[in-house]
């Protein structure tokens, strides 16, 4: 329910499973072309840009250190991979205090020309990581004074934790942006300063004389310039739109008290839970040889493998955004991404192609009728839409798994999810999620599911 100690104090983030739409191992008609830069003109007065390298000819482009595509060897899915390695790297686990030695190669993606300058950015991965693997994801960005940052670690990544802990890297900056936990943030928004232009770079590694190795099938990010706002505008609930997905349900609660080495379950455990509420509506779940660890008097022990799966070791809790979207993408056939999102309206259309998501928001007690509750920062699960346009949640912040579903009223719900600024009860102001969404979806979906996609702005 309530984010461990403020991890974002000024910022707020973002998800998307656009690249999920045609993970495959060529271009698809599906794809977005050429750099995946909207058309002119189309892109004025968004607040969001989105861009994932997935397919074979975009693993074909960018820089190579040791690094090669695939056509998809790994369930179909194009990839990159370590051809021949590029070196020996050392790296000490600061966690562990470990110090191993790694082969490694790199990958440096072409340079994306976002359609909005931005004050945010979110990288996404999606990867395979056997045993003896890991990944490493860096942002470097351009700014509109045409300096640029430095490369900014965004996440050291891997499915399991024998190897290295899963970590994010707080505080790095160059005195204009700082990386808050899974956010890359303009310091002073307010000075006009954003980021223009940016380019990720993989970093892939391995033991060394190992055959194989990681590979990536999705990698990318989103950048964000919303406007401060306590409200947002109303938007208008789609005639006929009520549907309702059937997706399971689990409480956090249920979970409070288990594994403290992974923050201790119950309100800690929202993201997590959503995101296997999700995983298991597309069939995905892990077997028994993955939750043998999982005390067998604990009930819903997928619960638990998910919030160790996307515990962060630096951040101390399991809500970093990528890590969760990665943990996603483990479950064959799967795509996760992080975005943000501009209404309610974008989420009825994606609930109509079939597509739950995961909204982050906080809120007082009396701002989000029915809840119970308030937080400074809270996963839940939309799950469909009344008739009359009202919001059906799968709210992990339950007592119990049947009390998981909840019916939130529209306008409130809307205003908690897309605000940047609110008053806490203390009235002081702090900020608020800005429309951040998960995204989770076959990688690929079908025709309904892509067009959704496509209309919401994440590919």
């Amino acid at each position: 329910m309530t984010a461990p100690t403020p991890r974002r104090a000024v910022l707020v983030a973002a998800l998307a499973v656009a690249a999920a739409t045609v993970s495959g191992g060529s271009a698809s008609a599906s794809a977005p072309k050429g750099d995946g830069a909207l058309p002119p003109g189309k892109g004025a007065g968004r607040t969001v840009d989105n861009r994932f390298w997935y397919a074979y000819r975009h693993w074909l482009a960018g820089t190579h250190n040791g690094t090669a595509a695939t056509r998809g060897a790994h369930g179909g899915r194009a990839g990159l991979e370590i051809g021949t390695p590029a070196g020996r790297t050392e790296y000490q686990d600061p966690h562990t205090g470990k110090k191993s030695t790694w082969e490694y190669a790199a990958w440096t993606s072409p340079m994306h020309r976002s359609t909005v300058p931005a004050t945010e950015a979110i990288a996404s991965w999606n990867a395979h990581t056997p045993a003896g693997t890991w990944i490493q994801t860096e942002l470097r960005g351009t700014y509109t004074d045409a300096t640029t940052t430095p490369w900014y670690v965004m996440g050291r990544w891997a499915s399991g934790d024998g190897d290295i802990r899963r970590t994010s890297v707080d505080g790095q900056t160059d005195g204009k942006t700082t990386v808050w936990t899974d956010t890359l943030a303009v310091d002073h928004h307010e000075s006009g300063l954003r980021i223009t232009d940016w380019q990720l770079r993989l970093t892939l590694h391995r033991r060394p004389g190992s055959a194989g190795g990681p590979v990536v099938w999705l990698a990318g990010a989103m950048v964000s310039d919303i406007p401060d706002r306590f409200t947002v505008p109303a938007s208008v609930p789609t005639a006929g739109g009520g549907r309702e997905l059937k997706v399971p349900r689990y409480s956090q609660e249920t979970h409070a008290g288990q594994y403290p080495e992974y923050d201790n379950g119950g309100e800690a455990w929202c993201s997590p839970t959503s995101s296997q509420m999700i995983i298991e509506y597309w069939g995905g779940k892990p077997d028994g040889k993955a939750l043998a660890w999982v005390n067998p008097k604990y009930k819903d022990p997928q619960v638990c493998h998910a919030a160790r799966s996307t515990y962060d070791a630096a951040y101390k809790g399991c809500g970093n955004w990528p890590f969760n979207a990665a943990y996603a993408a483990t479950y064959r056939g799967l795509a996760g991404v992080v975005t943000r999102l501009s209404s309610l309206a974008d989420l009825e259309t994606l609930v109509r192609a079939g597509i739950p998501a995961i909204t982050s928001q906080s809120f007082r007690p009396e701002e989000l009728t029915g809840a119970g509750y308030g937080t400074a920062g809270h996963l839940m699960t939309v799950i469909g839409f009344t008739e009359g346009g009202d919001v059906i949640a799968n709210d992990p912040n339950s007592a119990d798994n049947p009390a998981v579903r909840r019916v939130y009223k529209r306008r409130e719900f809307e205003n908690i999810w897309l605000r940047t600024k609110r008053h806490n009860a203390a009235g002081k102001v702090v900020s608020g999620s800005g429309g951040i969404c998960y995204l989770y979806a076959p990688a690929r979906p079908a025709p309904d599911g892509i067009r959704a996609l496509r209309a919401v702005g994440v590919i």
